[in-house]
């Protein structure tokens, strides 16, 4: 037999019935095992039809692995692991961060309530806010605040502009506001509203949000580090040229927001947190309140 023949030339001892039984063996179990999940990683991590990815294409080996399993597929976690390793499928990872927020020396700031101390018993007891920017196709830049609940990260208010100016930080601080009345959970005085030692950010709107105003140190990111995290995932899974949130360009305000809308939408209801035991944030802050509503 000629493939006999020519294995026998590179020094491959070979039967004919060993070539022919394992022509004629079905496939293994591990292989058709390897071969549905290759198919279901395919359609995350590789572009569909119209070219686009779900947005757990994300996701490293642990937050699939997890997200598989609240999908209700079984699988071990060195499966995940071997298969993705194989494909040359990875999770993306955060680049560098550019410094945004100017102090304004000349400003009045309150004084510093968290001390870096992130930690929340519940919802709305503390808010952190901070604002980065977005390079827009061609020229400029756009800006995106966000208003984030420390207790589990959910983001509860978010606004974009075109400019650097104080009022779509105060329309970011109103919606976290508005957020929480509508669930039936008013921010109240003793819940804290946290920002940087930035000019953008004023006293008012924070006061008017029903909470009590915290600003960090001049020229200190860790002062403000719960939300210079959740920015430094909107840059890298929402802003970045390979985003699957994106559709192409960022040219315009709309562009920037429609973006952004679908980016907080994932990230509050799906997107998979570490520090939750890989739950996403809306789904913490559900279970805080059933379990406050059982034990009433």
């Amino acid at each position: 037999m000629p493939i006999c023949r020519a294995l026998t030339g590179h020094g491959i001892q070979i039967a004919p019935r060993t070539y022919w039984a394992r022509r004629s063996r079905p496939p293994s179990q591990r292989s058709l095992r390897d071969a549905a999940l290759t198919e279901i990683l395919a359609g995350i991590y590789e572009p569909g039809p119209d070219g686009r990815r779900p947005p757990e294409c994300l996701y490293g080996r642990l937050k699939m692995w997890d997200y598989l399993r609240r999908q209700g597929i079984g699988v071990a976690k060195c499966m995940v692991e071997r298969l993705m390793r194989a494909h040359g499928w990875r999770g993306v990872t955060r680049a560098r961060t550019v410094r945004t927020t100017i102090p304004d020396p000349a400003s009045t700031r309150a004084p510093d309530l968290v001390h870096r101390n992130f930690k929340a018993d519940r919802p709305g007891q503390l808010h952190v806010a901070d604002f980065t920017y977005a390079p827009l196709d061609g020229a400029g830049f756009g800006y995106t605040a966000f208003v984030i609940d420390a207790f589990a990260g959910l983001i509860a208010g978010w606004e974009c502009s075109l400019s650097k100016k104080t009022a779509f930080v105060e329309r970011a601080i109103r919606q976290a506001a508005a957020l929480r009345a509508r669930q039936g959970h008013p921010i109240g005085g003793p819940a804290i509203h946290h920002s940087d030692a930035g000019s953008l950010w004023p006293a008012r709107p924070g006061c008017r949000a029903g909470g009590t105003l915290s600003t960090g140190t001049v020229g200190d990111a860790l002062d403000n580090a719960l939300a210079e995290t959740t920015i430094g995932l909107y840059k890298t899974e929402c802003i970045r040229e390979d985003s699957p949130f994106r559709n192409g360009p960022i040219q315009t305000l709309a562009d920037l927001e429609e973006i952004t809308s679908a980016w907080v939408h994932w990230y509050n209801t799906s997107r998979l947190m570490h520090r939750l035991g890989r739950r996403p944030p809306a789904e913490a802050e559900a279970e805080y309140y059933r379990q406050a509503t059982d034990a009433a």
